[in-house]
């Protein structure tokens, strides 16, 4: 079992990861806390950061599985050159109940590690929304 986890950023974070509220437009109870979220996928977490940066409205994690894309964009595409990864001492953090590969902590978090990743090296993890797709994406989330 990995003692390191990871989480996506599409900021340099100085000092301390602090706890707060995950954007979750399914409002999955355990999004709903403040808290700091990781993951033990690294790819996971590069896929978050991206979906993450400036020129994406509108996207989603997907059912991750080694080698595939790990995030989907229904509007828009990342606008940024860079994200960071930090790495994380797993001794921190609690399973996510019902989120499979999530990890979070109600407390501040200092990452052992930050990597400083170039957006285009990675969008393989990352894919567009096919047209059915976005319909149905804005349908569900139309007061998004």
């Amino acid at each position: 079992m990995a003692k390191k986890l990871y989480h996506g950023s599409t900021k340099i974070i100085e000092g301390k990861l602090v706890p707060k509220k995950a954007e979750d437009l399914e409002k999955h109870p355990e999004n709903m806390i403040k808290a700091v979220y990781a993951t033990d996928k690294k790819e996971i977490a590069i896929a978050m950061a991206i979906i993450g940066c400036k020129g994406v409205l509108g996207a989603s994690l997907i059912n991750y599985k080694k080698g595939k894309p790990a995030g989907k964009i229904y509007i828009g595409w990342p606008k940024q050159k860079y994200i960071y990864i930090y790495t994380l001492d797993k001794k921190y953090f609690k399973k996510s109940r019902g989120v499979k590969n999530q990890f979070i902590s109600t407390k501040s978090v200092k990452p052992l590690k930050r990597e400083k990743l170039i957006v285009r090296s990675y969008l393989h993890l990352i894919k567009r929304a096919s047209k059915k797709e976005i319909e149905s994406w804005s349908k569900k989330y139309k007061n998004w």
